[in-house]
């Protein structure tokens, strides 16, 4: 088992394979329980609460960065103290293993 915080992603093109069920389970025991499957939009989503705005801008701008370095983007929802976070590879239009090497990069960004 690749301990997915010391991967980095890797491109996906259009026609890119999802991941395999077993795969996901074991992608899925790597990162934070807070992460959950919304099965509707076939993404991993993901909300965090601040103390404040600034808190969330602060977590948003560190977001930013690390999708900027590994090349793959979620969509966020940032609001006063909580941003919510969505990651699916469009590519693909589903779930590719680089949707959880950001998860868990962004749990070690929290810890």
């Amino acid at each position: 088992m690749s301990d997915l915080r010391e991967m980095h992603c890797n491109p996906k093109v259009t026609g890119t394979s999802l991941i395999n069920q077993e795969d996901f389970v074991d992608y899925m025991n790597q990162i934070e329980s807070e992460w959950h499957l919304n099965e509707q939009e076939n993404s991993l989503q993901r909300q965090v609460r601040f103390n404040n705005y600034y808190e969330s801008m602060a977590f948003v701008n560190a977001v930013a960065w690390l999708a900027n370095m590994e090349d793959h983007h979620p969509e966020m929802l940032v609001s006063y103290n909580k941003v919510q976070i969505t990651y699916t590879t469009h590519s693909a239009s589903g779930l590719t293993e680089n949707d959880f090497i950001c998860a868990a990069k962004i749990d070690a960004l929290l810890e």
